[in-house]
């Protein structure tokens, strides 16, 4: 990464017989280390295009928050692009299907004759891109694609059998053991560049912003303070170098404490890719001297940046997952509850184990969970009252901010036991115990629960009927020994149908 902020220095002409490149941005938001804008304006003068598609990610389940903080991004992007005068251009396409044509019209407009990427790797992403592919060959505009959100291309890690990894331990000890300074090197910002011109010779200028609909899925579009997640790339190196300078080093203690801020809040900004994992693994190399060894906490939570990574590849490798199919075959048997009273108390926290209760309220109220609670919600979901893991992963999407396809499916699946590294059917959480392992005195559930505020510490975990009657707060609707002896047998019941 050459620098901060575009060099003070007169535009850069363009290399002898350069055409216009044309780079689309999807989940890269950013101009630093993105490497399909690095290798485009290395080529010639560079227009940037996106395409919202809100309707699109409006049927894959995103809400307000995420779009908002989408659509913010785009803003500070745009402000950022214009210092190097490279326009940024927005097609008016409300789904995937549109995209293809739209970007054959914009280059033909433009008179580009090269389009560059960062590859995606969801189902439904990577079929648009096939269909730009073969739309803009017909145009006869050259095609660039790259790898850039992981370390390694899906297929290029495989077991000693040609497959992909299902089980993260080896994928990861893989991934240390083939990863290099090359892969993890760091792109070049384009220089600042004159203001590109189209076939007929017109200056080219971007375009606006559009505003959210006033409305998703009929719901109002309300979105979270903007204060609480500032978007853009700035904002995440911000977060990224206060957390190495005041957490980092204890990762591995503080991680799972929800009443500490102990982790780096950094997931929306790698979601959208207002920042890349490479310079996240930079910043802990200029650190730690190594990704692997060294500081338990720099490595602990390189850890959870390569379990990223794996789910993506997982997308790829195992393509059900992406169609609310079990990564575990075996378990699309499972006989779920329709419980939709026992739903909607989960989904308002009103569970009545005020642990579960906490983070749900943080969820709706920031956009956000602690992973910790994530694990724990989910587990309450999935074993406690038996209700199917989409429900909750897909509310989870409506509400996150950090919403991802692989890792809230990944993380999901993981609970419910139906996934990659899945947790035994027989390991069910207590969730009045990690309540008063993870937050000994309550101070997380005081903060999201305030009816149980004024409780003394240790009863906030599992107050009594009485303590119930006098704040308001409910009894729990699931009895911890019957749910999971319930959950037990419902697994045991699959197993004995194989």
């Amino acid at each position: 990464m050459s620098s901060d902020s575009p060099s003070a220095s007169s535009p850069a002409s363009a290399p002898a017989g350069a055409t216009l490149q044309l780079v689309w941005l999807r989940s890269d938001l950013r101009v630093h280390d993105n490497t399909a804008l690095s290798q485009a304006a290395a080529r010639g003068p560079v227009v940037a295009v996106v395409a919202p598609c809100l309707a699109q990610w409006v049927e894959h389940g995103h809400g307000a928050n995420k779009l908002d903080f989408l659509r913010r991004g785009l803003h500070v992007l745009q402000q950022a692009l214009a210092g190097y005068h490279i326009p940024l251009k927005v097609l008016d396409c409300d789904t995937f299907a549109e995209v293809p044509e739209a970007l054959a019209a914009l280059c033909d407009q433009l008179g580009a004759q090269a389009l560059h990427f960062n590859d995606e790797y969801a189902v439904n992403e990577r079929e648009r891109d096939r269909r730009v592919r073969e739309r803009l060959t017909e145009s006869d505009v050259r095609l660039h694609r790259y790898t850039d959100m992981l370390a390694f291309t899906p297929g290029e890690l495989l077991t000693g059998k040609g497959d992909y990894y299902g089980v993260f331990t080896p994928f990861s000890k893989r991934w240390h053991k083939e990863v290099d300074s090359r892969r993890l090197a760091l792109n070049e910002a384009p220089q600042v560049q004159a203001t590109p011109r189209d076939a007929q010779g017109r200056e080219i200028h971007g375009d606006a912003i559009p505003p959210l609909p006033e409305t998703l899925k009929g719901e109002p579009a309300t979105a979270l303070d903007a204060e609480l997640w500032p978007a853009g790339e700035e904002a995440a190196q911000e977060r990224l170098e206060r957390f190495l300078t005041f957490r980092a080093r204890r990762y591995h203690e503080q991680r799972d404490i929800p009443a500490t801020r102990g982790t780096s809040e950094l997931s929306p900004y790698l979601a959208l890719g207002m920042i890349s994992a490479r310079q996240c693994y930079a910043a802990v190399l200029a650190e730690n001297g190594s990704l692997a060894d060294g500081d338990v906490g720099l490595t602990s939570w390189v850890n959870e940046l390569i379990w990223r990574e794996f789910y993506q590849h997982i997308l790829v490798g195992f393509p059900r997952v992406n169609r609310h199919r079990p990564f575990q075959r075996h378990t699309e048997a499972l006989q779920w509850r329709d419980d939709d009273a026992g739903f909607v108390a989960w989904c308002e926290g009103r569970t009545g184990y005020p642990i579960v209760d906490a983070a749900m309220r943080q969820l709706v109220q920031t956009g956000w969970m602690h992973n910790r609670l994530r694990m724990v919600t989910a587990m309450f979901l999935t074993k406690h009252l038996l209700i199917d893991w989409r429900r909750g992963e897909a509310f989870f999407m409506t509400h996150l901010v950090d919403g991802e396809l692989g890792a809230n499916n990944g993380g999901w699946q993981w609970a419910a036991s139906t996934g990659t590294d899945a947790a035994p059917y027989f390991r069910i959480f207590n969730p009045t115990t990690q309540g008063q392992r993870f937050d000994k005195d309550g101070e997380f559930i005081a903060s999201m629960v305030p009816e149980l505020a004024e409780l003394p510490a240790k009863r906030r975990h599992q107050p009594s009927a009485d303590d119930c009657q006098q704040t308001g707060y409910p009894r729990p609707i699931v009895d911890h020994k019957a749910a999971r002896q319930r959950a037990l047998d419902t697994f045991k019941a699959l197993s004995k149908s194989e």
